[in-house]
């Protein structure tokens, strides 16, 4: 197993950036493919990025293309979300995900999840 703790949410102006961390012990990050997903209140959580193990493929939810940015570092165990050019839209309690089988892009498909973190955006 591994586990998943992020860093790096808070209260931002629209327009802002904050940079969320994902750290992991347990097990080696590289064994995994990663996913950053959002839950607003009243909301479904949502997929927001995806990379693979490898870093060499990245997916974005359309909502956050060219503003949002995923990388992992495997030699530090951690994934990344670079969050630029924030909206309000945006404000939810973000987590980082694990998924070592397969994935075909369902959120279910994840199999280990951290705590999450707020992220609030202010208009």
């Amino acid at each position: 197993q591994v586990q998943l703790v992020e860093s790096g949410g808070g209260l931002v102006q629209a327009g802002g950036s904050l940079r969320l961390s994902c750290a992991a012990s347990g097990r080696t990050l590289s064994s995994y493919a990663m996913g950053w997903l959002r839950q607003a209140p009243g909301k479904e959580r949502e997929l927001v990025a995806h990379i693979t193990w490898s870093g060499g493929s990245t997916h974005y939810a359309d909502a956050v293309k060219g503003r949002f940015t995923i990388s992992r570092d495997n030699a530090k165990n951690t994934v990344y979300l670079q969050m630029d050019s924030l909206k309000p839209e945006d404000t939810a309690v973000y987590y980082c995900a694990a998924v070592g089988g397969y994935y075909s892009g369902r959120v279910s498909e994840y199999e280990f999840w951290g705590q999450g973190t707020q992220v609030t955006v202010s208009s």
